[in-house]
């Protein structure tokens, strides 16, 4: 799951359908990426942190914290 980048959404008011709109994706594709059931594109990852959170960093938002 990323952790950093759910944090984030919920600070700002944002949901999936937003990470979906800005990455060109549907609202459970996006679902999927969050969970960590797929990988964002780094195009994806690009997209969305320069639209939505263009001052934080990539390797800090799409950071997967593995929980074994």
């Amino acid at each position: 799951m990323l952790n950093n980048l759910s944090a984030e959404m919920a600070r700002y008011g944002y949901n999936p359908i937003d990470l979906a709109n800005v990455g060109g994706f549907t609202e459970c594709t996006a679902r999927s990426k969050i969970a960590g059931e797929t990988e964002f594109s780094i195009v994806e990852a690009v997209k969305i942190r320069d639209s939505l959170f263009p001052a934080m960093r990539l390797e800090y938002l799409f950071k997967n914290l593995q929980t074994n």
